[in-house]
């Protein structure tokens, strides 16, 4: 068996990617799918076209490296992790639309769940806030909204998954999720790895729709039909969690940030729960086999490397992603502007989803070019805040936060522009690692150490090299001066959405 296969289903397209011993790249295949907006704050994904995209880069990725099923181990999945899909159990066709993640039609819903407890009702058994981030509201939204769909519910005769279950139905039949996706839902006991039957209940969940819980890294099930028949899946891990494994992040205290569609700063706290008390979110980071699991903080930001894809879909200021660097870097400021992409609320650490975007600071001076630097800067500003939310939590908690360089991944540290102001904002190295694609790469380090193509984690480890470091540059006047600036902008969010 040559090589490993990762399924990186995300927001915004469907991968399959090869990777060898080495974790070096072998193969890649890609195709985007649409992203569907019924009403402002609403936003959903076809099932169907994520499952046949998924299939057809299965094969595409055969073709491009001239190998066949028999060339892979095995097979790992990795996800975009709280979209929300409902399909039946007897035809596998899908109720509705899926509810992605920055969805935020459920913000009512959330309100009323918590009720005189406030936001933290659940985050004790949970590690998360009611929020409409999450899977169990949208799930909920769903029962409610499709006629007849609580009623077969109830009856059994619907399966809920996030995408990876709904890959995993397709791929072999079985209704099966892994710990770090099931920690995303507001469903399941952080410390049992269970799904929590009260809190079910009063979302309004039926125990008969969820998925079976397993760890990160078994062999679940052999692929059906296609062109990986007969191979096992072996591997499921949120996006989040896989870059996390892939950037081999195994210790507690280490980091990473990934540059998405948004931004997700995870922290290794090792096989205890810690939770936070500076809007972080206490998630699983992997569970390997029969292993204690490990657990982790997240900061989660809804909105980066989306501003770059409004600026180009919404405004057509530039025609491809990759413009607004160049563009950026024809001014060399962002002229006073300030860009806070609070589209579906802020998310962590402030948590307001009554906030909404606003470019605050123009004056007839500000460019479309300053525009351009502006979205970048933000994507800096708001991983600033995660990361000092993640040391206060780290300091209260006496962890041993490796604060010497934060590791980093995904499409936009690619950007030259971005990671020195993002060293810079955060006074702190920025380390890309050789191999990019650590999302997928984690994904498929789960499944080859199930299989046993890898030994253990130290190969992991083996495996990570860096590629380019960004030091700070910026004098920290300047670093407060605009960390004040960015603040005053963050406060012009508030209290716009009822």
């Amino acid at each position: 068996m040559r090589y490993v296969a990762a399924i990186d289903q995300g927001t915004t397209s469907s991968r399959c990617i090869l990777f060898d011993r080495e974790g070096k790249i072998a193969g890649v295949a890609q195709r985007e799918h649409d992203q569907i907006f019924p009403k402002p704050g609403w936003v959903e994904h076809d099932p169907e076209t994520l499952w046949r995209n998924t299939e057809f880069v299965l094969g595409a990725v055969l073709d491009e490296a001239g190998i066949t099923a028999a060339d892979i181990a095995a097979v790992g999945v990795t996800n975009q992790r709280e979209t929300t899909v409902v399909w039946e159990r007897d035809t596998g066709r899908p109720v509705h639309n899926a509810i992605v993640w920055q969805d935020t039609r459920t913000d009512r819903l959330c309100t009323e769940l918590a009720g005189t407890s406030g936001a933290a009702r659940y985050a004790e058994r949970t590690g998360l806030p009611l929020s409409t981030y999450f899977s169990g509201p949208k799930v909920r939204w769903i029962l409610d909204t499709v006629p007849g769909a609580r009623e077969r519910a109830e009856a059994g005769e619907l399966c809920f998954g996030t995408v990876d279950s709904w890959l995993l139905w397709k791929l072999t039949g079985r209704h099966i999720t892994d710990v770090t996706n099931a920690s995303r839902t507001l469903l399941m006991d952080l410390r049992a790895l269970a799904w929590d039957e009260r809190i079910c209940a009063e979302i309004g969940v039926p125990i008969a729709i969820l998925p079976e819980i397993r760890s990160s890294s078994e062999i679940y099930a052999e692929i059906g039909a296609g062109p990986l028949a007969g191979v096992p899946v072996a591997g499921i891990l949120g996006d989040q969690q896989a870059a996390m494994f892939g950037q081999a992040c195994l210790a507690p205290g280490e980091a990473k940030n990934t540059y998405g569609t948004g931004n997700f700063m995870l922290l290794n706290t090792g096989t205890t729960p810690v939770f936070s008390e500076h809007g972080l979110l206490t998630t699983v980071c992997y569970r390997l086999g029969e292993q204690p699991p490990v657990y982790a903080l997240e900061g989660s930001i809804a909105v980066t490397g989306a501003l770059v894809q409004w600026f180009r879909d919404n405004l057509g200021i530039i025609s491809a992603a990759a413009e607004i660097e160049d563009l950026a870097r024809t001014v060399d400021d962002n002229g006073g502007a300030y860009i806070v992409p609070a589209f579906s609320g802020l998310f962590a650490p402030r948590w307001r989803p009554d906030a909404r975007g606003v470019i605050a600071g123009l004056t007839r001076f500000v460019t479309k070019a300053h525009l351009a630097r502006a979205i970048l800067e933000s994507t800096a500003f708001q991983t600033r805040e995660v990361m000092d939310a993640m040391r206060a939590d780290a300091e209260a908690r006496s962890l041993d936060l490796e604060a010497t360089a934060l590791k980093v991944d995904g499409g936009m540290v690619e950007n030259d522009l971005l990671m020195q102001f993002q060293a810079d904002i955060l006074d702190l190295p920025v380390v890309r690692p050789q191999v990019n694609e650590t999302t997928a790469l984690g994904a498929a380090y789960a499944a080859g150490l199930a299989v046993g193509y890898w030994s253990g984690t130290d190969d992991i480890r083996a495996n990570w090299t860096a590629d380019k470091t960004w030091t700070p540059t910026m004098s920290a006047a300047e670093r407060d001066s605009r960390l004040g600036d960015w603040n005053k902008a963050v406060e012009r969010t508030y209290n716009w959405a009822d």
